[in-house]
C-alpha cells in the first residue's frame, strides 16, 4: 500500500453535514488515464481522498499512481499482486472505507466513461437516499458514441436484472454513491461475486434490505484510453450469478 503522507478525510459538498467523502477507482492497464483522472475529480471543489486498487496492472498504472500519491496526500493507492476481479475490489474499497470511518462513498471507472463531473450530481441526490446509481437508463440517450455491441450487452443486462431480479435500477454500472454511515456493513457479507456480477448482486441484496435507491440520469462516453477488461468468463460469471439471485425470488 502507498500513499501521501497524513492521508485525510476530505468534507464532500464543502461541508453540508454528509461528512467525509472518498471516491474509489479500480484500475487495471489505465495509465493513459488516471493523471487526467486525477487532476478532474480534485478540481471539483468537493475536497475527497482518492483511493486507487491497482491489480498489477503490466502498464505501469501502479507507478504512476504512486507517483501522484507521493505529490497528493488526498490520494491513497492499494496494490494488489494479480487480477483479482472488479467485484472483489469494490468489496475491498467498502471495507476500507467503513473501517477508516468514511460516511459516503462514490465508487467509478478510471477510463471516463464516468464522467467525473457528474459525481457533485450523485453526491446531491445522496441528500434523499442511501445509495444512489448513475444511470443511463433514466432519460434517453444514455449511451454516448458506444459501440452497438457494448450498449446492447448493457441494455440486455438491464433487461433481465429487472425482469429476473426485480430491480428497475441501472443495476450493471459501477458509477454509485453509497451512504455509509446510513448503511449496515454486515448487509455486503452475502455478496458472492467477485466479478463484474458483483454490481447487480449487490443492488439486489441492499434492495432486498431495504435500503433507498435512486437513480439519477448520466450520460457514459466511450473509454478513452486502453480497452474493455469484460471477457467471456466475466459473461459466465453474470449469468450464474443472475440464475443464483433469481432461484432464491422463487423460494
Amino acid at each position: 500500500m502507498a500513499g501521501g503522507a497524513g492521508f485525510r478525510k476530505g468534507l464532500s459538498m464543502n461541508g453540508d453535514g454528509y461528512g467525509n467523502l472518498l471516491i474509489f477507482i479500480p484500475t487495471y492497464n489505465e495509465a493513459g488515464n488516471i493523471g487526467e483522472m486525477a487532476a478532474r475529480l480534485g478540481a471539483l471543489n468537493l475536497h475527497p481522498d482518492i483511493l486507487f486498487i491497482d491489480d498489477a496492472s503490466p502498464d505501469c498504472t501502479g507507478r504512476i499512481l504512486d507517483k501522484l500519491a507521493a505529490a497528493n496526500s488526498a490520494i491513497r493507492v492499494i496494490h494488489r499482486p494479480c487480477k483479482k476481479g472488479i467485484g472483489s475490489a469494490h468489496l475491498e474499497a467498502i471495507a476500507f472505507a467503513y473501517k477508516q470511518g468514511y460516511s459516503l462513498l462514490v465508487t467509478m471507472d478510471a477510463d471516463f466513461t464516468h464522467p467525473p463531473e457528474a459525481v457533485p450530481v450523485l453526491l446531491l441526490a445522496a441528500r434523499e437516499a442511501d445509495v444512489v446509481v448513475g444511470s443511463r437508463f433514466v432519460e434517453t440517450g444514455g449511451f454516448e458514441g458506444w459501440s452497438r455491441w457494448r450498449e446492447g450487452l448493457s441494455r440486455f443486462g438491464h433487461w433481465a436484472t429487472q425482469r429476473l431480479l426485480n430491480l428497475p435500477h441501472d443495476a450493471t454500472g459501477a458509477f454509485r454513491v453509497y451512504r455509509l454511515n446510513h448503511i449496515d456493513q454486515g448487509l455486503f457479507s452475502p455478496i458472492q461475486a467477485f466479478g463484474y456480477a458483483f454490481f447487480f448482486e449487490s443492488l439486489f441484496v441492499l434492495a432486498k434490505k431495504g435500503v433507498k435507491i435512486v437513480d439519477v440520469p448520466v450520460v457514459v462516453q466511450p473509454r478513452r484510453y486502453g480497452t474493455s477488461k469484460m471477457g467471456r468468463r466475466h459473461l459466465a460469471e453474470s449469468l450464474w450469478t443472475l440464475a443464483r439471485l433469481w432461484i432464491t425470488t422463487r423460494l
